[in-house]
């Protein structure tokens, strides 16, 4: 009895010694959170004068109605980066996950091969300015959605990692559905992926926040206002600010009474936000993908 009571008094302490340390980081984590949506509600004055605080002074919209003063750039922005978030992230998990299936099949004669070109490729690259020169004068891409889209669309490292998943699948799951007359591909489609669902959780929230968080490529091959990504929208609307103040200060101007940091904060909480409600959906199936290639006694 007196071992019974002293394992559940053990549990007891356990219990709160564990849920006091994830309380404590999880405020942690959202303590930032609070303090830029705090900062993007704050008077740009209160923030130079007294700097940043969780409950703001003088509370004020003047940031979003800077950011929202032309609504349909911004929307179109948002238009162009969900588009090429949700587009993406399906061609990027379907063609890596298609990738994985083939290098890690013990039948396919090439599959070193295939493995070592693709790692191969994470080793070096041709350089910025070749990349530049192959996609706008070869590749004819430049100011086109596509490049936005197939750029980032395969990633090595997902490939090698999803390839480790697969071969945790028995391989006797193949070899029964091939005697039952199954191809290939619909091994893959039926058998393969639906059991693939932890590992393409996990690597599709990476590409969907790579896509989303994307603004070299916009920089880089984007000259049409049209076809801007969210972020380098915004970037765009953070330097538009600095040069007006810039400009002011040199011409001996009055400085123009612009929510400078209120714009950064509220800038963080539009382009932040959508992610972070997405999350949700998929945490179910992220722990399980963080154990991708584990050890397994």
């Amino acid at each position: 009895m007196k071992a019974t009571n002293k394992i559940r008094m053990d549990q007891l302490v356990l219990n709160a010694v564990s849920y006091s340390w994830v309380t404590f980081v999880a405020v942690l984590c959202v303590l930032p959170f609070l303090l830029i949506l705090s900062g993007s509600l704050t008077k740009e004055s209160e923030i130079i004068l007294e700097g940043f605080k969780l409950i703001p002074k003088q509370f004020s919209l003047e940031a979003y109605q800077f950011i929202f003063n032309y609504p349909q750039d911004i929307l179109r922005a948002y238009g162009v980066t969900v588009s090429l978030t949700v587009l993406g992230t399906i061609l990027s998990l379907f063609f890596i996950s298609m990738s994985s299936y083939v290098i890690q099949r013990t039948d396919f004669k090439w599959r070193n091969a295939f493995s070592f070109f693709f790692y191969f490729t994470t080793l070096f690259s041709g350089g910025l300015v070749p990349f530049y020169i192959l996609v706008v004068n070869y590749l004819k891409l430049k100011d086109t959605y596509w490049v936005l889209l197939l750029l980032p669309l395969i990633n090595v490292f997902y490939i090698l990692v999803m390839k480790s998943f697969m071969r945790s699948i028995p391989a006797a799951i193949t070899e029964s559905a091939k005697i039952d007359g199954a191809g290939d591909f619909t091994i893959f489609l039926r058998l393969i992926l639906p059991l693939c669902k932890p590992a393409l959780a996990t690597i599709g929230l990476f590409v969907a926040l790579n896509y989303w968080n994307d603004w070299f490529y916009s920089l880089l091959f984007i000259s049409d206002q049209k076809l801007y990504a969210l972020q380098y929208y915004l970037y765009k609307v953070i330097g538009n600010v600095d040069a007006l103040k810039i400009v002011a200060e040199k011409t001996g101007n009055q400085v123009p009474d612009l929510p400078g940091e209120g714009i950064k904060m509220a800038l963080t909480m539009v382009v932040t936000g959508p992610i972070i409600f997405l999350y949700p959906f998929v945490q179910r199936y992220f722990v399980k993908g963080l154990t991708i290639g584990a050890v397994k006694g």
